[in-house]
């Protein structure tokens, strides 16, 4: 996602996007974006600009429970569990 030069200098993203960085923030194409604008899955731009807020983006999807923090965290315990297993096995073998 292109950004304005003095942004990118200190490594800040814009939260202020086009509707090609939207579709890209989402990670699908301009087609897909457009429809769900249209759909309401995700709100359209800012009134009178063509810019989309990248956090109202996030709250829309996190809304439809795009973000699964159980997986999250059961992702998370099975490296725990497998991580210790590991470490269990290597000083028993010692």
């Amino acid at each position: 996602m292109a950004t304005h030069p003095a942004l990118a200098d200190f490594g800040i993203a814009p939260r202020l996007l086009t509707r090609e960085q939207a579709a890209a923030y989402c990670a699908v194409g301009l087609t897909t974006f457009t429809a769900w604008v249209r759909r309401g899955i995700v709100p359209g731009p800012i009134p009178r600009t063509h810019r989309w807020d990248k956090k109202v983006i996030d709250t829309a999807l996190d809304a439809l429970g795009c973000i699964d923090d159980k997986l999250e965290h059961d992702a998370l315990d099975q490296w725990k569990a497998t991580h210790r297993a590991r470490h269990t096995e290597r000083n028993s073998s010692s």
